[in-house]
């Protein structure tokens, strides 16, 4: 990098509530009986692993940590047994259950046919479109299973290194190429793979901004097979002189 931090704006990434559903799917949590301090505390360490790595966070996600951690004190004074008064954690509830309805009427809306409204047909080569309709369906990758999976390749390489972003010689936009030149060849490869060339926190980082840059743009996708298996890297390179030009 050069001049300033770059910074990762995620407008078109999961808000807050989603990254609570991701916290209680991947600790297998009930919904109706959250243990708050736990989620609380993952949730903040969430928010500053965004912030070391330079990616700026809606106001929301802040509101919401307020509110767990308000609604933690709350859990942690004392009550009387004849006290009626609701859960504390009803605040969380109502808003995650009221979201899940909406995600689930927007994924039935997904799957109807939308008259090829904004939609580019990327062209694959006709193996590689068998291979694809043999496959089962494929899931689509969150952000935030996205960073467990990037802390994981962090932690295996560098051990349990804290993230810090740091400016270096490079720039963001040549780490994006060379990103894209090695999807060009490779075509689908494993999440993991891009990291192969890095050997400190910063370039692993950069590495990082860059794939989220290239999602932001609608150049890459992000999948797997099922949510055991590893998670795929695949280029959509139709929009490449979008970049070209910038």
């Amino acid at each position: 990098m050069t001049g300033t931090d770059y910074e990762v704006k995620l407008n078109i990434f999961e808000g807050p509530l989603d990254l609570l559903l991701h916290l209680i799917r991947k600790n297998e949590l009930d919904i109706f009986d959250i243990p708050i301090a736990l989620i609380t505390e993952q949730f903040l360490a969430y928010l500053d692993m965004l912030k070391t790595m330079n990616m700026s966070l809606a106001g929301d996600f802040l509101v919401m940590a307020s509110t767990l951690v308000y609604i933690k004190s709350k859990m942690l004074l004392p009550r009387h047994e004849d006290e009626t008064a609701e859960d504390p954690r009803d605040e969380l509830t109502r808003p995650l259950m009221e979201y899940l309805k909406l995600k689930e009427a927007a994924g039935e809306l997904s799957l109807r046919e939308i008259l090829n409204r904004d939609v580019f047909i990327h062209r694959f080569p006709e193996d590689d479109r068998k291979q694809m309709e043999d496959e089962e369906p494929l899931l689509k990758v969150n952000l935030f299973q996205l960073i467990d999976a990037f802390k994981k390749i962090v932690e295996q390489n560098l051990g349990a290194t804290r993230l810090e972003f740091q400016v270096q010689q490079w720039s963001l936009k040549e780490r994006i190429t060379f990103m894209m030149d090695f999807l060009k060849q490779q075509g689908r490869i494993f999440f993991h793979e891009l990291f192969r060339e890095d050997r400190t926190v910063s370039e692993f980082v950069a590495t990082f901004l860059a794939l989220l840059e290239l999602v932001q743009m609608s150049m890459v996708r992000i999948f797997q097979a099922d949510p055991e298996k590893e998670i795929m890297v695949e280029g959509l390179f139709e929009n490449t002189e979008d970049l070209n030009n910038e």
